[in-house]
């Protein structure tokens, strides 16, 4: 059990004259089962909203996806707005959905798997 899965995540902090400092997150060492249950919730939501293409609905979705992440996957370190805010539009719901998949099926993306090879030299 040493060698337990992880996941990251990389949110923009700032953007100084056209060049974005950013910084890396990497889940905690240990995420407990539980968690993979408000996945599997989380996912079907995501279904369902696939289906009932509201704003409404889809705004509370975002928000309870921003919670999940922030506050679930990744144990508070950084805030649900710094993720809103650190997340770059185009591939902010695709970063957000790689992450429930990653608690819930324990896929990780392959800059994932190129960071933590690297990390762990």
């Amino acid at each position: 059990m040493a060698n337990l899965k992880r996941n990251m995540i990389e949110l923009v902090k700032e953007v100084k004259e056209g060049e974005i400092i950013t910084e890396k997150y990497l889940t905690p060492v240990f995420i407990p089962f539980s968690v993979v249950y408000e996945a599997m919730d989380m996912t079907q939501e995501i279904e369902k909203s696939e289906e009932n293409k509201s704003a409404a609905s889809e705004r509370e979705l975002i928000e309870k996806l921003l919670d999940f992440v922030a506050n679930k996957v990744y144990n508070k370190q950084f805030t649900k707005e710094d993720l809103f805010n650190g997340l770059h539009a185009p591939d902010a719901i695709q970063t957000l959905q790689e992450q429930i998949i990653f608690v819930a099926q324990g896929r990780q993306n392959d800059e994932t798997k190129k960071f933590l090879a690297e990390k762990n030299r």
